[in-house]
């Protein structure tokens, strides 16, 4: 067994050394505190600016998603203008030709008319014994007429 005063010497020597390493526990644990807290804070900071950044981009999907719903709904009503303007063109251009056969048909009826009168002159001047009118005699004509200072 230990003796009393053996046994009083170790409290002592206890009682000293205790509280520095009490005092060591506790800095040791102070420092473990705020470090704990410095990257606490450093975390939520990081999140933090995660967020920001998630939301950010978010928002510009957003704006890139509804930039490209209307650049579409300014490509189809412009394909719509389009076709309205390419259907009236083509109605226009129809409405042109048709007037214009319209009046080739009265130009050629005025032409055959003419033929006809000219054949009508033939027949009567063969009778009366002048200068008959032939293809070629009306060829010349119109050669003459074309090439004729105006």
């Amino acid at each position: 067994m230990l003796d009393q005063a053996t046994i009083l010497e170790l409290v002592d020597q206890l009682r000293t050394s205790v509280p520095d390493e009490v005092r060591q526990a506790r800095r040791i644990t102070e420092d473990a505190g705020r470090i704990t807290d410095r990257a606490r804070e450093e975390g939520e900071t990081i999140v933090g600016r995660a967020q920001e950044q998630a939301a950010q981009m978010l928002e510009e999907r957003e704006l890139v998603r509804a930039a490209q719903q209307r650049a579409a709904e300014i490509l189809d009503q412009a394909q719509d203008e389009a076709r309205e303007v390419r259907r009236g063109a083509d109605e226009y251009a129809a409405g042109v030709l048709i007037r214009l056969e319209g009046e080739c048909i009265k130009a050629l009826t005025s032409i055959k008319r003419g033929i006809d009168m000219l054949d009508e002159r033939h027949r009567t001047t063969s009778d009366d014994g002048m200068t008959p009118v032939t293809d070629a005699t009306l060829a010349d004509s119109e050669e003459q007429a074309q090439t004729a200072p105006r």
